[in-house]
């Protein structure tokens, strides 16, 4: 079974030490490196090519943004989580617009853990339901949005246009589903067509952009 690399980068040696147990505990995950600092990560990422990077934001050196913004210039651009406390929730925002795949908690379950990894290697935006909550609690406490479109719009059909405003409300596809009356893979695919025609790369990055244009609410 091919299994998913894994580097894990924050300054507290006993955080990386419980993160590490909960990588190596799983049989398709493995710790290739460890990192202390921003300009660590960018080497040990250079040196070991993970797949996955869990990554704190506040280290020394270099803030896990600055390094997320260097890593998503860089030709081998590895998946990025962000692994932070309920308290930094003021760093959502820019982490995503810096190219951060997702966040997890640093108390979440092991399991919950070694899924967030599995989800952000196959591509899907890894957005815990309290990171999905302050997310949008800060866009919805920010002044009136944006009224005009956004670019790709006009190009969303109307189902897309509902799909894009459940995902603003944090519905997971299985709600979305059930609301629309249609199947979890159809979700799927209204999900990926959506991302596409804005030029986003993910579900994250798709509701700050619903919130920052009013999007989150249906269309009269």
């Amino acid at each position: 079974m091919s299994q998913i690399r894994v580097l894990i980068a924050d300054d507290e040696s006993l955080v990386r030490g419980g993160l590490s147990l909960i990588v190596a505990a799983a049989d398709d995950l493995t710790v290739v490196a460890e990192a202390a600092s921003g300009p660590e990560t960018l080497a040990q990422t250079d040196r070991t090519r993970p797949d996955v990077i869990l990554l704190d934001i506040q280290m020394p050196g270099s803030d896990g943004i600055a390094v997320t913004r260097q890593l998503r210039d860089r030709p081998y651009r590895p998946r990025i989580v962000i692994v932070t406390t309920f308290g930094l929730d003021i760093y959502l925002h820019q982490a995503l617009d810096a190219g951060a795949d997702g966040f997890i908690l640093k108390d979440a379950p092991a399991e919950l853990i070694q899924q967030a990894i599995r989800s952000a290697h196959r591509g899907d935006a890894v957005l815990s339901p309290q990171m999905t909550r302050a997310l949008i609690r800060r866009y919805t406490s920010l002044p009136t949005p944006d009224p005009a479109p956004p670019a790709g719009y006009d190009q969303l059909t109307a189902r897309e246009r509902q799909v894009l405003t459940l995902l603003a409300q944090a519905h997971s596809n299985a709600e979305i589903a059930t609301a629309l009356h249609i199947s979890e893979a159809t979700v799927k695919t209204h999900i990926t067509r959506i991302l596409m025609k804005l030029g986003l790369r993910d579900r994250a990055q798709a509701i700050v952009l619903a919130h920052r244009h009013g999007l989150d609410r249906p269309a009269p």
